[in-house]
């Protein structure tokens, strides 16, 4: 069966190629990707090329699709796996394997396994670690955000408390608590903020910040604070770019006391500074960026560590049981990841949107990968709607859904396009 896939081949060389897929074995899945989101970690590697630790040092003879973050059909189930899978099954992926101490992971490492691609083979490994997930959602691109909601997801999860004198630790946000989310505007924020919103352990305090007066104003539009009311939450968006003292700031918006949960969302030692000194006692600072620099650091007050039980936790990436929620929690309406998504792509679209990802602030990007189209931006579907029409009617189920993407502009793509 011949597929299309970006491959790549070296540092910043991504290629749209067309090949033949070899047969499966008994022991694998051929499955065909319908959706697949680009992550900040795709253009990592893409950059970094073999000096990447997952991917390999042959790509040049051997490239690998490169996408992590897929969603799909199964075509075609081997032998081995026929009493767990059966083709026309929804799929998701954990791509995060570790199978036997092995960092390869889909989207670094294999050669017919990765999510920016047509049709791809599941390796046995991923059945075996279970990672290979049904979905029962009526909208692909839904199963794609599982990855990325899943890091969220496995971040609240990690950060904890204690009970004092006891030495226990209380695993997750405190619940009634004060949650702030620095530099929480931009998509893993938004996330964030979602699943904070919709998860059994809600907060009585959300305080978001942001330097950036235009992803704030998105994230007000998403999240009103009378439906944050009517859950019981006083949300708060702060934009933080021109205040002479911003911890104290904040701390006067939890009358002082500080918050029970700071997660900090982008690897800026200011922020991490911020985040340290608005903690009240007990508090934890979630480190969720991930950082470039293996040197980086940020002061923090250990006079507050050890007579205010203030911690720090950071988790990369979350595990399966964080995605089967995600995607359970989506399956029910229970949370929206849509509230990520600002740009829609095709397949054709997804080697230079992943090799330019920082230079075009945004949301996540989100290609579909059986169509050619460029990516385009959805509050840009109006405008381009007065050449192409199918633009204009995507435009109107966007606007409809608060601007969101949305399952009936899935549909509607996916027939058109």
């Amino acid at each position: 069966m011949k597929t299309r896939a970006v491959r790549l081949y070296g540092k910043k060389d991504l290629r749209l190629d067309e090949f033949e897929l070899p047969e499966i074995g008994e022991d694998e899945i051929l499955v065909q990707v319908v959706s697949d989101s680009i992550c900040m970690s795709s253009y990592k590697a893409a950059i970094l090329g073999s000096d990447h630790k997952r991917v390999p040092k042959d790509i040049a003879v051997h490239p690998i699709i490169i996408g992590h973050e897929m969603a799909g059909d199964i075509i075609q189930v081997g032998a081995k796996w026929q009493h767990q899978f059966k083709a026309g099954q929804k799929f998701s992926m954990q791509p995060a394997l570790n199978y036997k101490g092995s960092m390869d992971s889909p989207g670094y490492s294999y050669r017919y396994c990765g999510g920016a691609a047509t049709y791809i083979i599941m390796p046995q490994e991923v059945m075996e670690l279970g990672c290979l997930l049904h979905y029962d959602g009526d909208a692909y691109f839904n199963a794609s955000l599982a990855e990325p909601m899943s890091c969220i997801i496995g971040a609240f999860h990690a950060s904890y408390h204690t009970t004092m004198g006891c030495y226990e630790h209380r695993m997750g946000i405190v619940e009634g608590g004060k949650l702030a989310i620095l530099a929480g505007a931009g998509p893993m924020g938004l996330g964030a903020i979602e699943y904070a919103m919709r998860s059994d352990r809600r907060p009585a305090t959300i305080v978001v910040t942001d330097i950036d007066e235009k992803r704030l104003a998105r994230a007000q539009a998403i999240f009103s604070t009378d439906a944050a009311k009517r859950l019981g939450i006083e949300l708060t968006f702060v934009n933080t770019k021109n205040l002479p003292d911003v911890p104290a700031y904040l701390r006067k918006l939890t009358g002082g006391t500080g918050f029970d949960d700071v997660f900090v969302l982008a690897p800026v030692a200011e922020a991490v500074q911020q985040g340290d000194q608005v903690l009240g006692r007990d508090g934890c600072l979630n480190f969720f960026a991930g950082p470039t620099d293996t040197k980086f650091s940020a002061l923090c007050n250990f006079y507050n560590v050890h007579y205010n039980s203030s911690h720090i936790v950071g988790t990369t990436g979350g595990n399966t049981n964080d995605m089967i929620e995600s995607l359970r929690m989506t399956e029910k309406n229970q949370i929206n990841p849509a509230v990520m998504v600002t740009h829609i792509g095709g397949l054709d679209s997804a080697a230079e949107a992943t090799l330019k990802l920082p230079e075009v602030p945004a949301g996540k990007k989100l290609i579909y990968t059986n169509i050619n189209m460029e990516m385009t931006a959805i509050n840009e579907f109006e405008a381009k709607g007065k050449a192409d029409p199918r633009f204009a009617r995507l435009a109107e189920m966007t606007n409809a859904n608060h601007g969101l993407w949305c399952a009936a502009a899935e549909k509607y793509l996916l027939e058109n396009w």
